[in-house]
């Protein structure tokens, strides 16, 4: 056997022992360098289903593990939530803050127009940090997925954030009825939880770190390891431009709320990720919640 057949064996058995161990990196489980290519990283969380059948698809939740913090389905705890609330309003959006100029504009049946001025602004090219983010091209965006204000009937406080992760809707609830609601795209890791929790904090252009075992069996990725900083930050981090960490009875869930650098993964399920948002609405969630503020994933 050659020395290139024996580093290739050695590679398979390594990748087929490491299907086998639990997700302990919260949201993004590296298994090859090449997810730090952003070219490999978008064809890897590239859409699991057609883009105009988001509802129709049936959730598949991860199994339970007895006595994890991610044993309870989604699905039961969406029951408790809507038996004690009622089911999420299905109002349609109040406009986005459009002048009544726009009222008489065809729509989209969601209160949108065909052409909204604000969506340019929203995700325009932006300046965050010394990064310069490019323009999202939200006309080839779900419009349902972009940001907008909607009525939304709830029992929860404002400041709250609500992800339906059926919709693939993340609200965050304001007075009088009302809320922000953004898209979101699903990994796998985020059917893994659901419940009442806490954003315990937040970063702005987060490090991707992975965990210290991870590296022990892929000697590759100590250059992002713990011991040297983690992955840097950046427009091709998977983390995105902000990173939310939820945090339960004061323990990590490993579920997050982040932004991506592939905004087509939005409003559809992925291969991979968390609650993934486009880094124009991530940025301005991070900026109207405070740590702390609760937050229901149903």
């Amino acid at each position: 056997m050659t020395v290139l057949s024996l580093k290739h064996c050695r590679r398979l058995v390594s990748l087929a022992v490491l299907s086998l161990m639990p997700m302990l990196s919260g949201c993004l489980f590296v298994t090859d360098t090449s997810r730090m290519n952003p070219d490999v990283f978008v064809q890897e969380t590239a859409p699991v289903f057609n883009y105009n059948n988001v509802g129709s698809i049936p959730r598949q939740p991860l199994p339970p593990t007895p006595g994890s913090i991610n044993s309870r389905p989604p699905d039961l705890f969406r029951s408790q939530f809507q038996q004690h609330y009622g089911p999420p309003s299905t109002a349609r959006p109040t406009g986005s803050g459009l002048s009544p100029a726009y009222s008489n504009n065809q729509t989209l049946g969601y209160g949108l127009p065909v052409s909204n001025p604000l969506h340019r602004v929203m995700y325009d090219q932006l300046s965050d940090d010394g990064h310069t983010l490019p323009a999202i091209p939200y006309s080839r965006v779900d419009p349902r997925f972009l940001r907008q204000d909607v009525n939304y009937q709830t029992a929860e406080a404002p400041g709250t954030i609500v992800v339906d992760t059926k919709q693939h809707f993340l609200y965050l609830v304001q007075p009088g009825g009302k809320a922000v609601r953004y898209g979101v795209g699903l990994g796998r890791d985020g059917y893994a939880w659901a419940g009442r929790g806490k954003i315990q904090w937040k970063a702005k252009w987060p490090r991707w770190t992975p965990p210290d075992e991870m590296v022990q069996r892929q000697p590759e990725l100590a250059s992002i390891s713990a011991a040297n900083g983690g992955m840097v930050p950046g427009l091709n981090n998977p983390l995105g431009a902000r990173a939310l960490y939820i945090f339960k009875d004061g323990k990590d869930t490993l579920y997050r709320v982040h932004g991506t650098p592939d905004w087509q993964s939005v409003g559809k399920a992925t291969s991979s990720g968390c609650v993934r948002m486009l880094n124009q609405d991530v940025i301005d969630l991070y900026d109207r919640v405070p740590q702390g503020a609760p937050i229901v994933v149903i």
